[in-house]
């Protein structure tokens, strides 16, 4: 597992360096190729020279909204075409159009619902991983939200690998080869923290989630971002997911 994280430290590293496109966007905050979308309830970093996402972050409190879930997913209407992907059909080759924050963590809002199936906040990810090990970090937010208000931060490694692109023709974007996610709870000397790397493959199921646990000093490293969580609480691995709580509706 240790190799598997630093041969995506090296993919991250080496898609650094990529060009500044000029320009000022119909909505949002742009500084230089980065694109920040406020939605309702969360936000959305949106590199315009990968069509795609580069990290997100939300508040997830107290479970009280049921609105159903958008079945139709949509480019956004106030986002600069050449910002964005250039179609909102589906991936195919067992590919999922995944979310980066889940509509059922924003099931108190007709809008924040239906924004999240904007492709800006979609990106391809494997069937097994979106359903498996990803949907497993979803739950855990799910549950935990309800015992306290979580800070939801996370974000997507690229990389370069010309053999799983298959929808650069379709879709104008590229393959990410991982995902990461950290949730913060408590505040004051009972803030934890608790943060994975989870790649884009088959192998990524809900069984093997723990193995993908990092702490937020070691994910700091890999990506550069200075996460908001008491320096305590930086360096502390759990050796397994905080585990569901008995009783909880993941709905």
């Amino acid at each position: 597992m240790r190799y598997a994280i630093y041969s995506v430290i090296l993919i991250f590293l080496s898609s650094c360096a990529q060009p500044h496109r000029p320009g000022i966007p119909a909505d949002g905050y742009r500084s230089g190729n980065i694109l920040e979308l406020g939605y309702e309830g969360f936000t959305v970093w949106l590199d315009c020279e990968k069509r795609g996402a580069v990290k997100f972050r939300y508040n997830a409190q107290h479970d009280t909204g049921n609105e159903a879930r958008s079945k139709s997913f949509k480019l956004d209407p106030n986002v600069p075409a050449d910002c964005q992907q250039t179609s909102a059909k589906g991936y195919g080759h067992d590919y999922d159009r995944g979310h980066l924050v889940p509509a059922n963590h924003l099931d108190h809002s007709e809008v924040a619902i239906r924004q999240s199936n904007y492709m800006t906040n979609i990106l391809p990810q494997v069937s097994n991983m979106n359903r498996g090990a990803w949907l497993l970090t979803e739950e855990i937010v799910e549950c935990y939200r309800d015992i306290n208000e979580l800070l939801v931060i996370g974000g997507v490694f690229w990389g370069s690998n010309p053999a799983f692109d298959y929808f650069v023709q379709s879709h104008g974007v590229q393959t990410p080869v991982a995902f990461w996610k950290v949730i913060i709870r408590g505040t004051g000397q009972d803030e934890r923290a608790i943060a994975w790397i989870v790649p884009n493959s088959p192998e990524a199921t809900k069984k093997n989630l723990d193995g993908y646990l990092v702490s937020v000093d070691e994910l700091e490293r890999v990506t550069g971002e200075k996460i908001p969580v008491a320096d305590y609480a930086k360096y502390d691995k759990p050796r397994h997911s905080w585990m569901i709580p008995r009783n909880c509706d993941k709905g």
